[in-house]
């Protein structure tokens, strides 16, 4: 057992200098430790690994087991006992995780509907993932509980998002009836000069809703906006701007506002 203050427990036999970060990777690299070999990280934690955002700030590592199998229970361990097929899991930086594709089928089924589709994105975005993998997978495990749910979030899902923000921007209006909008819509003059890149485009209409996070508040950052609102307005473009709170706690108010400006442009 190591003893003394530079160093820290953080589950049986595994133990962490105390100036090193403890992110979610090192948890993960953690509970790998002491898994057994039926046992993989999977779920969310492994989206994280495969390249996607955190669903939130501390969340437990999750990890999935053969029916079969065994895993001591820990406070900072989720598990789900499942049904490993050929394939689904390999080594990524000397852990056992599932694949990017059995990732993503367990996500679909069983996580909440936004929060699959946030992670999905995520991977896709990192190019280790594609709808293919995902339909292939759920097309040769037809039966298993959940697969018409994944298939109809697998549909939904587009890499070019760059945020969880967007993410969920997108799903809000897809929910909404709103025709599907261009994700990181690239608007250019006549003269194909670039004007402005915007989260969601209607071409058509010229019309265009942002997420506006905290980033926008930096100063640099402000200063690049205004120019490029600018610039898109000169050309005919209509930009609706958006935060956190419009998209969770006003979504019908959202909603309309954007149809509203759809409509008004056709």
């Amino acid at each position: 057992m190591l003893r003394g203050t530079s160093w820290q427990r953080l589950l049986p036999d595994v133990y962490a200098y105390r100036g090193m970060v403890l992110d979610h990777r090192a948890w993960c690299t953690a509970v790998g430790l002491v898994s057994p070999p039926r046992v993989a990280i999977g779920g969310p934690s492994a989206a994280h690994l495969w390249g996607a955002d955190l669903l939130a700030p501390e969340p437990p590592v999750s990890v999935v087991a053969a029916r079969d199998g065994w895993m001591n229970r820990y406070p900072r361990v989720s598990v789900h006992h499942t049904v490993f097929g050929v394939g689904d899991v390999t080594l990524l930086h000397g852990l056992r995780v599932t694949t990017p594709a059995r990732t993503a089928f367990d996500l679909g089924r069983r996580l909440h509907r936004p929060d699959a589709l946030i992670l999905m994105d995520g991977m896709i975005r990192r190019g280790v993932l594609t709808i293919g993998d995902v339909a292939e997978l759920a097309r040769r495990r037809d039966q298993w509980p959940g697969v018409p749910r994944l298939r109809e979030i697998a549909g939904l899902a587009d890499g070019r998002a760059e945020s969880p923000m967007e993410t969920l921007m997108r799903l809000l209006f897809h929910d909404g009836g709103i025709r599907a909008p261009q994700p990181q819509y690239e608007v250019r003059d006549r003269r194909g000069r670039l004007l402005g890149r915007v989260d969601l485009g209607w071409p058509a209409e010229q019309v265009a809703a942002e997420y506006e996070g905290d980033h926008h508040r930096e100063r640099d950052q402000f200063r690049r906006d205004i120019t490029r609102m600018n610039a898109l307005q000169d050309a005919g473009w209509t930009v609706l701007r958006f935060t956190a709170n419009d998209i969770v706690r006003r979504p019908q108010e959202t909603v309309s506002r954007v149809a509203a400006e759809l409509a008004r442009h056709r």
